[in-house]
């Protein structure tokens, strides 16, 4: 049982202002919890009840109905703080910006804002401030390959070319397989999300087996036209593009974007592709998978459908591939919009290596 809270007096005015503190969205969420504790209080209701509606804990309750009983509606009002913060000189600015990108914290890889302020004497909120004006971000990374093609620019302006002034009446089609999806089970039944809880499941896991997933990306809809095979030879590209080219047989002309798989070059390959001349292959740059827009859609569907998937066997596995490309084809698709120009990404591109041989 909570202890009696102060009895509360509210003249009409009080009431007022209280109330439409506790309901309007543009006060302050403190100054509106206040005003419920208040109005809550002055109603009966007893502290452990007041704490547990407006989400705070019972000693909160006491201390503002105190505050008010003593100071009035003034007294919840936030109250300026003692002194002011002390601000940044140039030279600790500088000494901050010239530790985040030279130096490595003592037993750590890279700085934190508690490292930091440690380490040159501030707050964290100081070290956070610098660090968001200049843009840094020292807790992230990303990892970045730079092609050694030697045709390089060539490649990126003919694909990037095709995404951007697509040729009239002709097919754009991104190709690409994504390879070793394993069909996994974990060894015990999941826990499934309910109110209040996560989804659980055990650590380790049976494997049942890999499959291969070929997909066309229609750049023009944004539908996939897919294929599931056990392997990924020669043999299983070919088959595939065997299925592309009778869900394609009103297309005229098919231009097809791909890697520099070896699958994809072989004399099997090239001989029906000489009986198939509608079909034209543009080959991606080497190390430069992120130019295949298939790429992005083979990510979703890790996440979606494969990365918390339960699969007792390689039929589930398969059924479960086959449902996502026709629910993304149903439900999802949409056009294909490429916006980065081949200038823009051959500079880039320049701009690292300058960097990386700095």
């Amino acid at each position: 049982m909570s202890r009696p809270v102060r009895a509360i007096e509210l003249s009409r005015e009080d009431r007022v202002t209280l109330k439409r503190w506790a309901s309007s969205r543009k006060v302050d969420n403190g100054l509106a919890m206040k005003a419920r504790i208040i109005l809550l209080t002055r109603e009966g209701v007893n502290a452990d009840q007041v704490a547990s509606l407006v989400g705070v804990s019972a000693r909160n309750v006491y201390k503002w109905v105190w505050r008010f009983s003593e100071e009035g509606i003034e007294g919840l009002k936030e109250r300026a703080r003692s002194g002011r913060p002390r601000s940044l000189d140039l030279d600790q600015v500088m000494e901050i910006l010239r530790r985040t990108v030279e130096e490595e914290p003592p037993g750590a890889t890279h700085w934190s804002q508690r490292l930091m302020a440690a380490a040159v004497g501030v707050t964290k909120h100081q070290i956070g401030e610098v660090w968001k004006s200049a843009g840094l971000k020292p807790h992230r990374v990303k990892n970045f390959k730079i092609s050694k093609d030697p045709r390089f620019a060539e490649k990126v302006v003919d694909v990037v070319g095709l995404y951007m002034s697509p040729p009239e009446n002709a097919l754009i089609l991104s190709v690409d397989e994504k390879t070793q999806i394993q069909a996994l089970d974990r060894t015990q039944p999941m826990l499934p999300l309910r109110p209040g809880q996560v989804e659980r499941r055990t650590h380790d896991y049976k494997r049942h087996g890999t499959l291969s997933l070929y997909a066309a990306l229609d750049l023009a809809t944004g539908k996939v036209i897919g294929k599931v095979t056990k392997r990924h030879r020669a043999a299983e590209f070919i088959a595939f593009l065997e299925v592309v080219d009778r869900r394609t047989a009103e297309a005229p002309v098919v231009h097809v974007i791909l890697d520099n798989s070896s699958t994809h070059k072989t004399d099997e390959v090239k001989s029906w592709l000489s009986e198939h001349p509608r079909f034209h292959l543009h080959f991606t740059p080497t190390s430069a998978s992120w130019l295949n827009a298939v790429e992005t859609w083979f990510s979703v569907l890790e996440r979606r459908a494969v990365h918390r998937g339960i699969f007792t066997s390689v039929s589930d596995l398969r059924a479960a591939l086959n449902a996502y490309v026709d629910a993304h084809n149903k439900h999802f698709a949409k056009p294909f919009t490429w916006t980065k120009s081949a200038e823009s990404i051959l500079a880039a591109v320049t701009r690292a290596k300058e960097r990386a041989h700095q």
